[in-house]
């Protein structure tokens, strides 16, 4: 593939300008071979059929893992002018592949008879899974193949345009202070964020952004409510502003294209088409298991709502408020809070505390690496290998925030895991993508406590996609159903809370003195704190997310703001005319969440059995940390998922 050690991507071959020619190059080598597989004139088989399919399109996929990952973790104007002629190219590709009618004849022949065949388990999934892909890609269609074509092209332009605007909104909105009254509260770790931002701009005092390190401290800790106010309806209305970046018409957009796309393929509503292949199953089990939990979570919620305004003293407690006064509370019912947690909680410590926690679960060991090339000065490379040394992944790591940069946390891959067609296992490339507070000249990176639980999260999935021990590439790693791949991750996070865990890195990062113990206790106190507020909000998100995609008819959009406001949303705060949820929705509208959002409900239903499995026999018990390895994390999807949990869980 790449002349590089372990095949790694090499960055610097590339301009910006380099990715096209090489993403159109290696689209035709792929069409060409497809021709090839599709007029062999012999009995369609899964040697001369499926194999070929099934690695068809490595170096496409190496091509655009690198594109897209730069593009969202260190764009710049050249990348996203570029992302604007990919993407409607991969797009006419992908259906040019999977309408292919010839070609789709031979992969339904085989799959008549798969049962027949002496296929592996994994086999007949991949045949299995290559059938319904071209079936639910029109394939059986006859008319409207050329709908389909102009449907896709406009979803993918118009969702890498959605990704664009939230960024440049990020970057656009800033709050500039130099009355020292008006900071008051805030952290010194967040007035030096803030004061290097108003440096960056040649301005005096500080200088308040979006980017969350510096957005959550302010809503956590900042006593200047008017700031709290302007930030938070800066970030909820991201999108929804009178200017270029206005996402309304293109969510508006998406939701139909998307509710005509599934009609074409005759079902009533995309969510009905998404689900017909998840764990879920459909839109009324998704939407029954939501109900479910709200009702669960909204007395509860109600009741927190009412002590923390009770405790406020705030006649008009709004949503700004939340986190403010509920971070006070925190503090005095568990006498822990940020602040006293922080210096204990160094980002590079903490790296290697969660190193050491896969070291003895699975027996990995993490070294850093010079032999592969970075995409950014600030990423970290790693080789992982096992406890015989063998070599298992690479790993990059990337976590403080720059322009160019989107939001939030991510694991992505720049190399799936597979069995190459002369037996050799090719091990994955995996990265972590966060946004943490960065080091200064006095002090490094310290990380909030939900900030250690993203990084342990996003390393969940990191393992997922480490770990994979399947033979095609379209089954390995965390090519799984939607409502599960979370369930690696968020079980993941439950290793923060242990005391075994933490006594492996958490000390105070300039006396080495430990985490006291009664600290710990405290934190697992907390851990349900504000769980029924924070839970109605993940279920409004889920349920908004059912909504865009269980339309009927156009008519039932006006606009993007009004179908928001149209819908029964549990409120527990004050509406705010002005902001808008969907315009921001970046998991639904360009991510892979559409009618998933759900997931990571659905998986934590999931993850909460699993580690009580691991709590009842030890968090680190090597029995089940080898179960738990071999039936889901070795696995993908080569196999239905449940029946992977139900063999772990054995």
């Amino acid at each position: 593939m790449f002349h590089t050690p372990y095949e790694a991507a090499p960055f610097s071959q590339f301009t910006a300008f380099d990715y096209l020619p090489a993403i159109q190059t290696a689209i035709n080598d792929s069409l060409a071979e497809i021709q090839k597989i599709s007029k062999n004139y012999k009995p369609a088989t899964f040697e001369n059929t499926i194999l070929p399919l099934a690695y068809n399109e490595l170096r496409l996929e190496r091509l655009t893992s690198m594109f897209f990952n730069l593009n969202s973790a260190a764009t710049t104007p050249e990348l996203q002018a570029q992302a604007q002629l990919i993407s409607p190219l991969l797009s006419e590709y992908t259906n040019d592949v999977r309408l292919n009618a010839v070609l789709f004849k031979r992969i339904k022949a085989i799959y008549r008879k798969r049962e027949k065949l002496s296929l592996t388990a994994e086999q007949c999934t991949l045949v299995e899974k290559m059938y319904h892909n071209f079936m639910r890609n029109g394939v059986h269609l006859r008319q409207r193949k050329i709908r389909l074509r102009e449907i896709d092209r406009d979803l993918a332009a118009l969702k890498l345009k959605f990704s664009e605007n939230l960024l440049a909104e990020n970057q656009l909105f800033f709050i500039h202070i130099t009355n020292p009254i008006e900071v008051t509260g805030l952290p010194d770790y967040a007035l030096q964020m803030a004061t290097a931002e108003a440096a960056k701009r040649k301005l005096e005092g500080w200088v308040f952004t979006l980017d969350f390190p510096l957005y959550t401290a302010v809503m956590k800790y900042a006593d200047n409510r008017e700031l709290r106010r302007k930030l938070f309806i800066a970030y909820h209305k991201r999108g929804a502003n009178d200017n270029e970046y206005n996402n309304e018409e293109i969510v508006w957009q998406i939701s139909l294209l998307r509710r005509e796309r599934a009609r074409l393929l005759g079902y009533e509503n995309y969510a009905t088409f998404v689900l017909e292949d998840r764990m879920a199953e459909s839109p009324q089990q998704v939407n029954d298991f939501l109900q479910s939990l709200l009702e669960q979570a909204l007395p509860l919620a109600k009741q927190e709502l009412k002590t923390l305004r009770i405790f406020s003293k705030i006649d008009n407690f709004q949503q700004w408020d939340f986190p403010y006064y509920a971070e006070k509370l925190k503090q005095e019912e568990y006498q822990i809070d940020d602040q006293q947690l922080k210096p204990y909680l160094a980002l590079d410590k903490a790296v290697q505390g969660m190193f050491a926690v896969a070291n003895k679960l699975y027996g990995l060991h993490f070294a850093l690496t010079d032999e592969v090339e970075k995409y950014h000065q600030e990423v970290q490379t790693y080789k992982v290998t096992d406890a015989e040394g063998n070599y298992v992944a690479l790993l990059y790591t990337d976590f403080f925030p720059r322009a160019g940069k989107r939001n939030g946390a991510w694991m992505t891959t720049f190399k799936d895991q597979y069995i190459d067609l002369q037996g050799n296992d090719s091990r994955p490339h995996i990265s972590i993508v966060c946004n943490f507070t960065r080091p200064t000249d006095t002090e490094p990176s310290l990380l909030t406590f939900n900030e250690l639980t993203t990084l342990f999260h996003e390393f969940g999935h990191a393992l997922h996609g480490m770990l994979s021990r399947v033979t095609y590439p379209s089954l390995s790693g965390t090519n799984v159903a939607r409502d599960f791949v979370e369930l690696p991750s968020q079980l993941m996070e439950n290793w923060c809370y242990e005391e075994e865990t933490l006594r492996l890195f958490a000390t105070h990062y300039q006396t080495g003195e430990p985490l006291p113990m009664e600290w710990v206790h405290r934190i697992k106190k907390a851990q349900k704190f504000m769980e029924g507020l924070l839970t109605v909000r993940q279920l409004v998100f889920g349920i908004l997310d059912m909504a865009w995609h269980s339309v009927k008819y156009a008519d039932e959009i006006r606009s993007t703001k009004g179908f928001e406001h149209s819908l029964s949303l549990p409120q527990m705060f004050p509406p705010i005319e002005e902001i808008c949820i969907s315009t921001g929705f970046s998991h639904i509208f360009s991510g892979g969440y559409a009618a998933g959002y759900y997931s990571y409900k659905w998986a934590e239903v999931l993850e909460k059995e699993a580690f009580g499995i691991f709590e009842a026999a030890g968090i680190f018990n090597p029995e089940v940390a080898t179960r738990f390895r071999k039936e889901i994390l070795e696995k993908g999807s080569s196999e239905k998922e449940m029946t992977l949990f139900k063999r772990f869980k054995q």
